[in-house]
């Protein structure tokens, strides 16, 4: 049986269209992947592409992509809300049909290695993939971004990459690893106030004694304050279950929800038995669901 995996690599750009079209072209290249999903945001700055496929081609595409986005993007001239590393920051592999953990482990070290080598760009393996204990949480890396990393890379045996070169050029390094489905959910509150959504993040997020497998950070997009959510088990904190915390605290506050979004495709599982209209989910539709795209 064929094994299919799912690679939603993120790109530190989010604005210039012809630079998100040259790496979708090069996506679009390979046969045997198929890209499925593209989510770009201006203030973020920021592009996430949504890829499935089987393991030699996904591994190809993902490397092109790559390729391309380190050509086109020079950190030194980036700015954007969300923390960042590289310009391609992070790419992740996701076992999704027929395939384990430890084959996306696989496809994800080799994917490394070829990027680090060829490329030369250090490459932090994370996740499940990492092999220094350090490396493991991607925040470890990213903590004071690219201009951080600058200093540190090569410094310690914490910051020394897998692959490639222990120093950081314009495009900066690039985090590869596996994990479970990850689900970024963004909730805008009716209000411009970033610290609001600061103070929300603080509360619900799991490293300040918040809710479990829950990651969140307070931002301004689009004119609104946004609690950016990533779910690192939906089977453990619910996107509804993190949705009800977000809508209490911010009713204490005397601020109602705007509306949600998710960011790429989910598991079916993930949003089954909600009602998008109960979490004020805009744009959400059956092509988000991963499942859908599959034989």
């Amino acid at each position: 049986m064929q094994k299919i995996f799912e690679c939603v690599p993120n790109f530190s750009e989010g604005r210039n269209q012809e630079t998100i079209q040259a790496i979708r072209d090069a996506v679009k290249s390979i046969n045997g992947s198929e890209l499925i999903n593209i989510h770009s945001d201006k203030d973020h700055n920021r592009s996430v592409f949504t890829i499935i496929g089987e393991e030699d081609a996904l591994r190809e595409s993902a490397f092109q992509s790559v390729k391309k986005a380190v050509e086109l993007i020079d950190l030194n001239k980036h700015q954007g809300t969300h923390p960042r590393i590289g310009a391609a920051d992070v790419v992740p592999f996701i076992p999704l049909r027929n395939a384990s953990m430890e084959d996306a482990v696989s496809l994800a070290r080799s994917t490394g290695k070829r990027i680090g080598e060829e490329l030369q760009i250090p490459v932090f393996l994370y996740g499940e993939a990492a092999i220094i204990p350090f490396h493991r949480k991607l925040s470890n890396l990213r903590r004071g971004g690219f201009e951080k990393l600058r200093e540190l890379v090569g410094t310690t045996p914490d910051y020394q990459p897998d692959f490639g070169p222990a120093y950081l050029g314009p495009a900066g390094a690039c985090a590869v690893g596996a994990r479970f489905f990850l689900i970024a959910f963004n909730i805008y509150l009716s209000t411009s106030d970033v610290g609001v959504a600061k103070k929300i993040a603080r509360e619900i997020r799991e490293s300040s004694g918040g809710l479990p497998k829950v990651q969140a950070l307070g931002m301004l997009v689009n004119n609104l304050a946004q609690v950016s959510i990533n779910l690192t088990d939906y089977r453990i904190t619910p996107i509804d279950t993190v949705y009800e915390a977000v809508e209490k605290s911010a009713y204490q506050k005397g601020i109602t929800i705007d509306h949600s979004e998710l960011v790429g495709c989910i598991p079916k599982a993930a949003i089954q038995g909600i009602d998008p209209d109960s979490i004020k989910l805009k744009d959400f539709s059956p092509d988000r669901i991963l499942e859908n795209h599959l034989p």
